[in-house]
């Protein structure tokens, strides 16, 4: 935004950072907070303190304590953030993802050499992850996570001097103790267990297939009541949906056996080959800027199997049936994608697909959050100075798209 647009809704983005930073106990801290957003959402190259403080004309090493070093909690503002970015997004989902941010040095929490989407490549960088509301017109972070490799963890470490040195490292970014190393989606299924503890529940769980091809994450969002479509592999084995588990006769020897899957599970992809490209169907999913945004699908009931499903069989001995939605372009030899879903048996396959096909949005709105609101440009050392920045970050997202859902705002494009 340009100083003259941020003057036109100077009231609106100080009743807006009012209620966001209510939770901050002290006066300047809360004053602080609203300074940052509004550096944020200055026009400018770079978004790090220098730059931001020059624009504003404020002192940088103000904004830097109270990012790095001050007394106060992000949870309570990112709480008030998701009940807000919910009541004004409406989403229809919410959707897993993570994001890389490219770092040239060694230092920073959670930097190590790990693939990033963002790169498309492994390269040098933090990871994090979201939680956010969506929409196919809006999306909002609703929690983060920074992912610390097993390379942050002197847990993980095989020698003495090597945990040491982590350790070291770990003190220097000022990494709790309790933050260890683990998979991505334990982080996502902790921060929607944090957002549940908030009274806040998803309508539906979208995610890619970095988080939907693990059946211990399928089956904690099942376990929650958590209707899920997620990305998987097309490797993913599954039984059909009409096949059943047989008891056998008891030989009078040993425990009494229980039923089981007899027929051999195939791989997904194998399923979809099997139905054939005449069972799928044109469907377009939404209205791109370049026109209608079209493909062919097809959807069966499967149910998906893996090396232990004992936990997800019913009494009788039956694994879960879900939908099993894939892709195929007209020009591919194949199907492209894969997904599953825990959704209704009378969904229509239209709304199906919109639905896997809606993380297209946050995508989107990463590239705002970084080179429009400089996501990416946090040049502090800390853990909690990164978790503090995201989540102002997000605080300048929310309030762009409560500017742009409003038809008296005048909000940038």
């Amino acid at each position: 935004m340009t100083p003259g647009e941020l003057a036109a809704v100077r009231g609106w983005l100080e009743e807006f950072a009012a209620e966001m930073f209510a939770p901050l106990m002290r006066r300047d801290q809360r004053n602080k907070g609203a300074t940052y957003v509004r550096g944020l959402l200055l026009d400018g190259r770079r978004k790090s303190m220098q730059p931001m403080a020059e624009r504003l004309g404020v002192d940088e090493q103000g904004l830097q304590q109270f990012v790095t070093s001050s007394t106060w909690a992000v949870e309570p503002v990112r709480e008030r953030l998701a009940r807000r970015a919910i009541e004004v997004i409406a989403p229809e989902a919410w959707a897993v993802d993570d994001t890389g941010f490219v770092k040239d040095g060694v230092a920073s929490p959670g930097v190590a050499r790990q693939y990033s989407g963002t790169l498309g490549k492994v390269g040098n960088c933090q990871i994090g992850v979201s939680v956010s509301a969506v929409t196919d017109t809006a999306s909002c972070p609703l929690n983060w996570r920074l992912f610390l490799p097993a390379s942050w963890d002197d847990a993980e470490a095989i020698a003495e001097g090597q945990a040491s040195a982590i350790r070291g490292r770990r003190a220097r970014a000022g990494i709790p103790e309790e933050q260890r190393h683990r998979e991505k989606w334990r982080l996502a299924l902790e921060m929607l267990d944090e957002l549940a503890g908030w009274s806040l529940a998803p309508p539906v769980v979208v995610t890619d297939a970095g988080y939907g091809t693990t059946a211990a994450f399928r089956e904690q969002l099942a376990t929650r009541g958590w209707p899920y479509v997620v990305q998987v592999a097309g490797d993913l084995t599954a039984h059909a949906d009409d096949a059943l588990p047989e008891l056998v006769a008891y030989s009078g020897l040993g425990p009494h056996p229980k039923p089981r899957y007899r027929t051999r599970q195939v791989a997904v992809r194998e399923h979809v080959l099997a139905a054939g490209r005449h069972a799928a169907v044109e469907v377009c999913w939404r209205e791109g800027s370049r026109g209608s945004m079209t493909s062919q699908f097809l959807a069966l009931r499967v149910r998906p199997a893996g090396r232990r499903p004992t936990g997800r069989l019913a009494a009788d001995g039956s694994l879960p049936a879900v939908w099993l939605l894939a892709e195929w372009p007209p020009e591919a030899a194949e199907p492209t994608d894969y997904w599953l879903s825990t959704l209704p048996t009378t969904i229509e396959l239209a709304e199906l697909v919109r639905l896997a096909k809606i993380r297209w949005r946050i995508e989107h709105d990463y590239r705002e959050l970084k080179t429009g609101l400089g996501l990416d440009h946090f040049e502090g050392r800390t853990f909690t100075g990164w978790h503090r920045h995201v989540t102002l970050v997000t605080v300048a997202q929310l309030f762009l798209t409560e500017l742009r859902s409003d038809p008296k705002a005048a909000a940038p494009a």
